[in-house]
């Protein structure tokens, strides 16, 4: 039986902070030296800038970084919701999307941070 003050499910929220978890976990195996400078952030939806409009195209993630070395990966939790149907298919978008950030952060391309993604 569970305890009264434990909660019996998880919140989408939590399941999709999980999700980027898990892919920093793995990245972090092959690449922690790398991404020991890294904060990994979920937001729920980009700041979009004025005049962007959806036909531009919705943000999954962004980097931010510092002169310090100090970097930022943001992955915006509703953008990558809306576009998946199935929880396996949410769970490759979220890898996918933190590989192209590390991508993009270490000057490589997705298929060397991973070949298998």
């Amino acid at each position: 039986m569970t305890p009264p003050e434990l909660p019996i499910t998880r919140s989408r929220s939590q399941v999709f902070d999980d999700l980027v978890l898990d892919a920093v976990e793995r990245l972090e195996r092959v690449w922690a030296r790398e991404l020991a400078n890294v904060e990994f952030l979920v937001e729920d939806v980009p700041r979009v800038p004025p005049g962007v409009t959806a036909e531009d195209g919705i943000p999954f993630s962004r980097l931010e970084t510092a002169r310090s070395g100090q970097a930022r990966i943001i992955v915006y939790r509703r953008p990558v919701e809306i576009r998946t149907k199935e929880p396996e298919e949410m769970a490759l978008l979220v890898y996918d999307t933190v590989v192209e950030e590390v991508a993009n952060l270490l000057g490589l391309e997705p298929e060397t941070v991973d070949p298998e993604a």
